[in-house]
């Protein structure tokens, strides 16, 4: 069994990518994840690999964009603006079908924002971000461990999909530290790189990586293929935690650092004598929509909480049955802003049927 370690989130994430076999990472300094460039850019190069502090976040994710091309495990990680100036080479690299994994550790916005924790980063993150009608795989870690092993399983999910994937953190999970067991990678068969760029050479035909399809239908083609690997997500690699379901007669659901504060809030529940539990989703694309569907015809009410006004709770409604009330808290972010369990209990007072 592995020593435990002492560690940052932000380093489990670091400690993760190279363990995955990252060898290339590209990224730009901002606050609350610069941890990950800073571990990188002392461990990488010795173990052969590259580390380049690009001139900005766009120059960052094109690198990411043609080492993953060569054939290259490559990432990039940063923060709520960076993450904006990034969608387009995401975008290509979704066009181009490369893979490849973004860290978004999340934090207040819009604009500049601030380096609080936030989780107002979910509809860019879900949506794909940019243009032309993709969607990325979206991780969400709720502790350190998940930290680490949700890095690692995003590199793997990225190459068999050839879908970019992104772990969405918030700061609270970036700066914190916690105890891992590291080196805990899974057997996974991956897929031959076919995706990688060669020339002629040795009767191998040429292969060429790029987004342009003009050709009749070429595009349309494209798109309902990329439609039915998503379905293949969602049936396949869709993760989710429940915590007390069973018996439930309110479900609370929250995702990364604020499922970790409802889970206290529902053992307060229980001790009140209330029937209370949590639904988690670990994928938040593919949205778990069939375990909350599946949640729903036996328990009609749930409670979403969020560290924002309200964005996963769009995919909370659209998943439940239609006759479940769906109740919301959230905080906007703001210095302190962080719920407490003792406030959490107070809302599952409110709405507990």
């Amino acid at each position: 069994m592995s020593e435990k370690l002492f560690v940052k989130g932000n380093e489990a994430v670091a400690m993760a990518a190279m363990e995955a076999g990252v060898r290339c990472y590209f990224g730009y300094p901002i606050t609350p994840q610069s941890d990950i460039p800073e571990y990188l850019s002392r461990e990488l190069p010795r173990v052969g690999g590259t580390f380049i502090q690009a001139e900005s976040e766009i120059g960052a994710i094109n690198m990411v964009l043609g080492a993953s091309a060569a054939g290259v495990r490559s990432m990039t990680s940063s923060s709520g603006p960076g993450i904006s100036l990034k969608q387009e080479g995401i975008s290509y690299m979704a066009g181009s079908e490369l893979p490849g994994v973004i860290v978004d550790i999340m934090r207040q916005g819009p604009g500049l924002g601030g380096i609080d924790a936030s989780q107002a980063d979910y509809y860019q993150a879900t949506r794909g971000g940019g243009h032309g009608g993709y969607r990325i795989i979206v991780l969400a870690p709720g502790s350190v461990q998940e930290m680490y092993d949700l890095t690692m399983k995003a590199f793997d999910l990225s190459d068999t999909y050839l879908i970019p994937a992104m772990v969405l953190a918030d700061s609270v999970l970036g700066q914190m530290k916690e105890s891992i067991v590291p080196n805990t990678r899974p057997v996974c068969d991956l897929p031959a790189k076919k995706w990688a760029v060669r020339g002629w050479a040795d009767g191998t035909e040429q292969n060429v990586v790029k987004s342009l399809k003009l050709g009749d239908g070429e595009m349309e083609k494209f798109h309902w293929e990329m439609h039915a690997r998503y379905r293949l997500l969602a049936e396949r690699e869709s993760l989710w935690e429940e915590y007390r379901t069973d018996d439930a007669r309110l479900v609370v659901t929250a995702f990364g650092s604020t499922a970790r504060i409802s889970r206290t809030a529902v053992e307060m529940a229980r001790e009140a004598g209330m029937q209370v539990g949590l639904l988690r989703p670990m994928t938040l694309f593919p949205f778990p929509a069939k375990a909350y569907a599946d949640l729903s015809r036996r328990c009609k009410h749930f409670l979403d909480i969020e560290l924002s006004t309200g964005q996963m709770i769009d995919d909370v409604r659209l998943s439940v049955e239609r006759d479940t009330d769906v109740e919301f808290y959230g905080r906007p972010p703001g210095a302190g802003s962080l719920p407490t369990p003792e406030e959490i209990f107070e809302q599952i007072r409110k709405v507990y049927p």
